[in-house]
């Protein structure tokens, strides 16, 4: 099922990775170095490129307001499996 238009990946992929996580954004890429977005709820959506996408939860969310755990399991992730983009 096709989403979006292929040409829009890469936009919406840079945006996720450059604003995705509020004032945390830069922190994010270069700890897990994966695009994702986060939102108030606890939930993070991050992308794997030409693999897919992981989401996690978890309600505690840091002073930027992104999911504390999330963060800490998508870096652990990210770090075991070296799909980091950095």
């Amino acid at each position: 099922m096709l989403v979006t238009a292929h040409d829009h990946v890469d936009r919406v992929n840079s945006l996720m990775m450059l604003c995705g996580h509020y004032d945390m954004s830069g922190d994010f890429a270069f700890r897990v170095g994966l695009a994702g977005k986060s939102g108030v709820g606890g939930g993070i959506l991050a992308v794997v490129p030409d693999v897919g996408t992981l989401a996690v939860w978890s309600p505690r969310l840091n002073k930027a307001g992104n999911s504390y755990a999330g963060t800490l399991a998508l870096e652990w992730f990210s770090g075991r499996t070296g799909v980091n983009l950095f």
